[in-house]
């Protein structure tokens, strides 16, 4: 299904089912923002733990990260 074909079969929707579709979407985005976040946690707390974690201001690591 392309977008337009989307965007077409939500128009179609009553306003309540797309009130309904809006909400789900924008609580599972919420979700998984939260899983996103919560990994990368992890990954840190696990640099930290090996003792491989960098530590600096952002523009240093940014400076870093590059070469």
């Amino acid at each position: 299904m392309i977008f337009q074909e989307i965007i077409e079969q939500v128009e179609s929707l009553s306003i309540e089912e797309q009130d309904y579709l809006f909400e789900l979407i924008r609580k599972r985005r919420i979700d998984s923002r939260r899983n996103e976040i919560a990994a990368n946690a992890q990954a840190v707390f696990k640099a930290v733990e090996m003792g491989t974690a960098i530590k600096g201001d952002f523009e240093y690591l940014k400076r870093f990260i590059k070469s």
